[in-house]
């Protein structure tokens, strides 16, 4: 075993994790998370048998296939969060309303722990959006135009506002190019008027 070996360790490791990282920030990570775990009491509950002493208690209610069901269904929701980030809102509101079904079917909702859990991540579901990209480049760092903040172009005089241009040279064609009637010129931003 050489020296170098912890290091490359570590290193593979800081990789591993800067890459679960950015993974996670790009899905409602935690949100998922919640309502995958909000399954598991109320699937296990009405299953269980708690033992005190030598009494028994069988906490297996009639609706023991429901509560399963509920379980499954929140389980496979927030994996679905995980790997399917676009149907977040469906996949929200389903788990809060599974959650709420769970408290008449799964004892209380799993005695309030998966309940609340799906409620909080089927909340985080609804209300999470994708951040905006991080740019590596500053602006004007060759962003592929010549534009100067301003919009003019380096080397050419800005133009004075006192002088009157030609309505070519201002930038302003002299018939509109645009025959659909949406251009955000007209202030159609995209729509089609009715008349």
């Amino acid at each position: 075993m050489s020296a170098e070996t912890p290091a490359a360790v570590s290193g593979q490791f800081t990789r591993r994790r800067l890459q679960f990282r950015a993974w996670r920030g790009a899905r409602p990570f935690w949100a998922g998370l919640f309502v995958a775990l909000a399954g598991f009491p109320i699937m296990y509950f009405p299953y269980a048998n708690l033992q005190i002493g030598h009494l028994t208690l069988a906490m297996s209610t009639t609706a023991g296939a429901g509560s399963l069901i509920i379980g499954v269904l929140l389980v496979v929701l927030g994996m679905s969060l995980w790997f399917q980030r676009h149907i977040r809102v469906f996949a929200g509101v389903a788990a809060i309303l599974l959650g709420l079904v769970s408290i008449p079917v799964s004892n209380f909702g799993g005695f309030v722990i998966g309940f609340l859990l799906s409620l909080v991540g089927g909340a985080m579901a609804v209300s999470w959006a994708p951040g905006a990209p991080s740019e590596t480049e500053a602006p004007g760092e060759g962003g592929g135009t010549d534009e100067a903040p301003g919009g003019v172009l380096p080397g050419t005089a800005e133009p004075d506002a006192t002088t009157p241009q030609p309505r070519a040279e201002a930038g302003v064609p002299d018939e509109p190019n645009d025959l659909s009637g949406t251009s955000p010129a007209n202030g159609a931003n995209g729509r089609h008027s009715a008349g």
